[in-house]
């Protein structure tokens, strides 16, 4: 179990530095740097989710985490996608919307599983 504990300490850490870094990216909108940053944090989140996804199926939860493993892709997707037009110049507000959605899906999903840190209780 103890593990589990540091694997979901270092799947939180990088999606909250991933967070930052997209926030930091969204306002800087031309710098490739972060945006390379990003996508290294993004196959961070993939690994470490992956991981937990694993260990769920230990358990008898995977669908629950397999919600969340997709849940997940969709911010990400949402993320780059956000980016990439804003590079462009191009329109944003729908994926605005629909990564502050799948966001807190996500977030809401992840807190109430099992291995999540407990804060909906």
């Amino acid at each position: 179990m103890d593990f589990l504990t540091s694997s979901t300490h270092l799947h939180i850490t990088t999606w909250v530095v991933a967070l930052v870094l997209f926030f930091v990216g969204a306002l800087v909108s031309k710098s490739k740097g972060i945006h390379m940053a990003l996508r290294l944090f993004y196959i961070l989140i993939i690994i470490t989710g992956g991981a937990l996804f694993i260990e769920a199926m230990d358990y008898g939860m995977g669908m629950d985490y397999g919600i969340k493993f997709l849940l997940g892709i969709l911010v990400i997707g949402m993320m780059e996608m956000v980016l990439i037009r804003q590079k462009k110049n191009q329109p944003t507000t729908v994926f605005w919307i629909l990564f502050a959605i799948f966001l807190f899906a996500v977030l809401f999903y992840g807190f109430k599983l099992p291995m999540g840190l407990n804060f909906l209780a």
